[in-house]
């Protein structure tokens, strides 16, 4: 299968092309570097227009003869320059055309260092795309033979949250990695210093601790009913009064993709992260995926056949 990234404008930030050939390494897919050049809205009879677009497929295309020469020889790149009236509009287009598995576009480059957050071609894919979307931190880079070393699901226990676990059990079996289940215990600080009052929140953090245990082992024993299982199934805790704090409570190793699903109020067969899914990306370590609803009977089919690359 193929993974479609975006090429930035930036050549500095080369996160999502570090984490597209890792991801491409793993799974053992092709990778199609994509530089989207936009469309003028109405034609023009003007020449500077035609002039203009030229220098930039230019540009695109010295930056996507740049992008080859830094990839590995181990994961199979072909490069495509794409007119399209946006670059959301264009990488979709692009996987679309190519009948890619995934979408790969950097952070924003207000992100600070080892931050994921979206940037405008970022949020609208993870509103709109019908495939996952994948976003490294900013500055986030591999080695050359780097793979996936672990999948985590971000698993609240919510309607909808098993379907992201078999989902995220089909990833983790096609880059052949463990999988991991991760739930977070956000507990705000209370407006007063005394141990008063804080007696029942510590009994509803229990209580929703233990549900999540039972919910969390019933989605893993479902997992191992899948055609394709990851070679190891685990699950973590973390706890904290934010969300970076929750996250950065468990483990984390490089290689490792943290998964997030699509909220249930989106609409079916389209990523659309809601606030906490949302939140969860913000504070993220290490790389995000997110799945579209809808998604879990075909991810979780066999994993590629190893090879060198399947288109």
């Amino acid at each position: 299968m193929t993974i479609v990234v975006g090429l930035p404008p930036d050549l500095r930030n080369w996160g999502a092309m570090h984490l597209a050939s890792m991801l491409a390494r793993s799974a053992r897919d092709d990778l199609l570097a994509c530089a989207v050049v936009p469309t003028p809205w109405a034609p023009s009879p003007a020449r500077v227009d035609a002039e203009y677009r030229a220098e930039l497929a230019r540009d695109a295309n010295a930056r996507l003869e740049e992008a080859g020469g830094r990839m590995p020889d181990d994961v199979a790149l072909s490069t495509l320059v794409h007119h399209a009236r946006s670059a959301p509009a264009g990488l979709l287009e692009v996987a679309e055309q190519h009948d890619a598995a995934l979408i790969v576009v950097g952070s924003s480059d207000l992100a600070g260092f080892g931050q994921v957050i979206p940037g405008s071609v970022g949020s609208r894919l993870m509103h709109t795309s019908p495939i996952p979307v994948a976003l490294p931190p900013r500055g986030y880079r591999v080695k050359p033979v780097d793979r996936v070393t672990r999948v985590t699901a971000a698993y609240g226990g919510a309607e909808g949250a098993d379907e992201l676990v078999v989902a995220a059990a089909g990833v983790a079996a096609r880059v052949g990695a463990p999988l991991r289940i991760a739930s977070f215990a956000v507990r705000s600080r209370a407006p007063y210093t005394s141990g008063v009052g804080t007696l029942a929140d510590e009994a509803m953090v229990a209580q929703w601790v233990q549900e999540i245990e039972v919910a969390g082992r019933a989605a893993l024993e479902r997992v191992e009913d899948l055609p394709a299982v990851p070679p190891k199934l685990e699950a973590a805790i973390g706890y904290g009064h934010s969300w970076e704090e929750a996250l950065e409570d468990i483990e984390w190793q490089d290689g490792d993709v943290l998964v997030v699903g699509s909220s249930p109020m989106g609409p079916v067969a389209r990523v659309f992260l809601g606030s906490r899914a949302w939140k969860i990306v913000r504070s993220s370590p290490v790389p995000v995926m997110g799945l579209p609803r809808g998604t879990a009977a075909e991810l979780a089919g066999p994993p590629a056949p190893t090879g060198t690359g399947t288109s």
